[in-house]
C-alpha cells in the first residue's frame, strides 16, 4: 500500500510575540501557546490531498520531541492524518521551540529510521521550521537515504512511479521531474491547510499514536551546536511619512543614504 510520510515540528505559534530570557539562556515559554510549524502543516494538507485523490492509501504523521508533542500530532490526525508516530526525548533548556533542541542531522537520521520502518512512497516536510531557519532536514535525509530531493514546492503532481515538482527558486519558477520515491519540502504557496473541525478532534483521540525513542530507533543525539546566548533582535528604527519623491530624496540625503 503506498503511504506518505509527514514530519510535523512543535514550535512557538507565529501569531505569538517571541521574547528572550532575561538572563539569555533561551526563549520564554511559560504560558506560550504552541502549535505545529506552518510550513508543516502545508506537508501534511499536500499529503491529505494526494491521500484524497487516490495516489496513496494511508498518511502517517511523525514528530520527535517531547511528550508535548502529542497535542500537535492529535491536531495532525484531526486534519485526517491515519497514524501517528512520536519518537519521544527529554526537553532541551533553551531550545528555541521548547521540545529538544536536535540538530537537523539527527532528526534526518530519526526520519532516515522511521522511513526503513514504513516503507513510504513519499516524505514530505516543510521547508523549514520557522523556530531554527535551517532548511536542512530534508535535504540531509534524501542524501542518507539515496533518494531524489524536490524542495520548496509549490505544486506536485503525481503520474505512475515518477512526479513532477514545480518550486521556487530566487529566479522564479522551476519544474522537475523526480522517481519515486522521494523527498519533497513545501513552500507556502503550495496550498492552504484545512481548518480542523469539532468533530474530527474527537474522532482524533482514538486514532493510533506510537511513541518511540532513539534508542529503538539505533539514533544517537550527539550536539555539534552549542547555543551560548540568546539576543533580541535590535528595535527598528521610527520611520517617516513623506508626501512625494522629491520629499523622499531630500530625507535620504539628509541622513546620507544618498
Amino acid at each position: 500500500m503506498p503511504k506518505v510520510l509527514v514530519g510535523i515540528k512543535r514550535v512557538v505559534d507565529y501569531n505569538v510575540r517571541v521574547r528572550v530570557k532575561p538572563d539569555g539562556s533561551g526563549v520564554a515559554l511559560d504560558g506560550v501557546k504552541m502549535s505545529i510549524n506552518p510550513f508543516d502543516e502545508i506537508a501534511l494538507e499536500e499529503a491529505l490531498r494526494i491521500k484524497e485523490r487516490g495516489a496513496a492509501d494511508e498518511v502517517v504523521v511523525a514528530s520527535v520531541g517531547s511528550a508535548e508533542c502529542q497535542t500537535q500530532l492529535r491536531t495532525a490526525l484531526a486534519m485526517g492524518a491515519d497514524r501517528a508516530l512520536l519518537v519521544e526525548t527529554a526537553p532541551a533548556a533553551g531550545a528555541p521551540g521548547g521540545d529538544l533542541g536536535l540538530e537537523p542531522l539527527t532528526l534526518a537520521r530519526v526520519l532516515l529510521a522511521l522511513v526503513q520502518r514504513e516503507q513510504p512512497l513519499m516524505v514530505i516536510l516543510g521547508k523549514q521550521a520557522i523556530d531554527d531557519d535551517n532548511s536542512q532536514t530534508g535535504q540531509m535525509l534524501a542524501a542518507l537515504w539515496g533518494r531524489p530531493q524536490a524542495t520548496f514546492a509549490s505544486k506536485i503532481e503525481l503520474a505512475a512511479d515518477k512526479a513532477t515538482v514545480v518550486r521556487e527558486v530566487d529566479a522564479g519558477l522551476e519544474t522537475l521531474e523526480v522517481d519515486l520515491p522521494a523527498v519533497f519540502t513545501t513552500d507556502l504557496r503550495l496550498n492552504e491547510p484545512r481548518y480542523v473541525k469539532l468533530p474530527d478532534i474527537m474522532k482524533a483521540k482514538r486514532k493510533p499514536l506510537e511513541t518511540l525513542s532513539l534508542s529503538s530507533l539505533g539514533v544517537e543525539a550527539r550536539a555539534r551546536v552549542k547555543a551560548v546566548r540568546f539576543e533580541p533582535p535590535a528595535p527598528r528604527q521610527q520611520g517617516i511619512r513623506v508626501r512625494d519623491a522629491a520629499e523622499l530624496v531630500a530625507a535620504l540625503k539628509q541622513k546620507g543614504l544618498l
